[in-house]
């Protein structure tokens, strides 16, 4: 064999090689990008759960001070079945607007009973309701940037030729048709 040939040879080893490691990292890279955005996107629905657990306690506890608000409490069951029945971000999205309207109008009815604001019981359901929507945003923020960082994988080039041919696409960031409903936890005003 002369030389040339030999050279040629190790050339397209050596390019075949580099294509291969270049396809294994991608592939392993876009596989745990994937298992991070199910594990937020879990820790979201782990959050909805726990704030649709607590929803009957505090519909129970203004109840004993505002039985005759049926309409509020109905808002907020209907509000509370939909986010526990919401799949995927579009319609967790649009079960959260309501969840927060909902939840406005209940906390709404509890600043016109004083006695209610002043209730030890409503107190703590209305803390463990703030501190799970700051975890809710938190878990949001976290799953949205797992989701840039596989949708932007996904998109540049050369990733952009193959990746969807391996059957990775790109994920639904979780947003609300209306911002301002979720801006800021709901909160009674004392």
């Amino acid at each position: 064999m002369s030389a040339g040939l030999i050279i040629l040879i190790v050339v397209i080893v050596a390019i075949v090689l580099i294509i291969g490691i270049y396809l294994w990292a991608t592939y392993n890279g876009l596989v745990r990008m994937n298992v991070r955005v199910d594990e937020a996107w879990s820790d979201i629905t782990v959050q909805l759960k726990r704030r649709a657990d607590l929803i009957p306690n505090l519909i129970e506890t203004v109840k004993g001070y505002a039985s005759h608000e049926s309409g509020v409490f109905q808002k907020v069951t209907e509000a509370r079945a939909a986010t526990l029945s919401a799949q995927g971000p579009a319609e967790a999205g649009k079960a959260e607007n309501q969840m927060q309207s909902a939840l406005k109008s209940i906390f709404a009815v509890a600043e016109a009973y004083p006695q209610l604001q002043a209730s030890q019981n409503f107190l703590q359901l209305q803390a463990e309701l703030v501190d799970t929507e700051d975890k809710i945003q938190a878990s949001r923020r976290f799953y949205n940037g797992g989701v840039r960082e596989l949708n932007t994988k996904i998109k540049v080039f050369p990733n952009t030729l193959f990746v969807r041919g391996l059957g990775f696409h790109e994920r639904e960031f979780f947003e609300v048709d209306e911002p301002s409903a979720i801006a800021e936890p709901p909160r009674v005003q004392f």
